[in-house]
Order: structure tokens, then sequence, then C-alpha cells
């Protein structure tokens, strides 16, 4: 067991587990986060993405201990204009994208990542950057639509320059 310091949703957390313990197991056993979603177990699903700094993750597949000072945000962080999760969950339940869930949290994560690093995405943008994650259920057209909707919504917002 090693002690590792996370920065986690703009909280400190201190915990003791072993080096090679996957992020996603840190998250939802000992954090008790469970927004991120144990999927495949290998980075073939998108189920468990967060972020860590501005990019997407897939958490299942990153070692507690690569996390570093390095900050980490789930679907669980508050949202505000450069975290636009409030924008984003109303834009999945007006498009009805969710069917049974299970991926929404990290095509959420995804998605704010893409608006971080493209404020205004194209469709193709869109379509490209949200291709790692999948949904079972089949709602991805849903989906898509959602993240464009949430683009446009972010879109018409008056920029702010963070403190």
């Amino acid at each position: 067991m090693t002690t590792f310091h996370l920065q986690v949703n703009g909280k400190p957390h201190t915990i003791d587990v072993d080096a090679d313990t996957p992020l996603l197991y840190v998250l939802r056993n000992d954090l008790k986060l469970n927004g991120a979603k144990f999927g495949c177990g290998l980075g073939q699903c998108g189920s468990c993405t967060v972020m860590v700094d501005k990019a997407p993750v897939m958490s299942c597949l990153l070692p507690v201990s690569m996390v570093g000072a390095r900050a980490v945000r789930t679907v669980e962080s508050p949202g505000s204009r450069w975290v636009p999760s409030v924008v984003l969950q109303q834009a999945f339940i007006d498009e009805q994208a969710a069917q049974c869930g299970y991926c929404i949290a990290g095509m959420i994560m995804r998605a704010t990542a893409l608006f971080e690093q493209l404020p205004s995405p194209t469709d193709a943008q869109i379509r490209d950057w949200m291709q790692p994650n999948l949904c079972r259920c089949g709602t991805h057209l849903r989906i898509l639509r959602a993240v464009r909707r949430a683009a446009d919504v972010l879109a018409l917002q008056p920029v702010r320059k963070k403190r």
C-alpha cells in the first residue's frame, strides 16, 4: 500500500492503495464517486471516462500512481461556463439521449473536454471527438444531437474571464 494525495473535483483526498490500482476503482470504492462506470475494463467503451487536467481519460486504464498532482474531474463536479455539465445534462435530457444511462457520465465528460478544447465544434468534430465512447443501447444519434444542442446553447452564452 502507498499513500496518494489526489485532487478530485476541486477537493483534496488522501488514500492508501496499491500503486497499480485503476483510478476508476479509487473513485468508486474509496471516494464513493459512482458516476464513472466499469464497462469493459479494457479502455474500449468509455463508460469510465473522467477528465485529468483537460484531457478525457478512461479511468479503468489509468493507475492511480500516474495521476500525480493533476486535477481529476468526474461527472459529479459542479458545472460552470468552463465545465458546462449542467448545460450538457439538460441537452441529454431534452434529446432523450439516455436509454439505460450507463454510458452517459462518460459521454458527458468527453463532451466537456471537447468544449474546453473546441468551444464551437463542427458536427464532424463532435462525431470524431465522441467516437471513442460507446453506447450499447444505440442512442448515438441522440447523443450527438445532445452535444450539438449543448454547443449551440454554450455559443450563445457570454464568455466571462476565469477568476
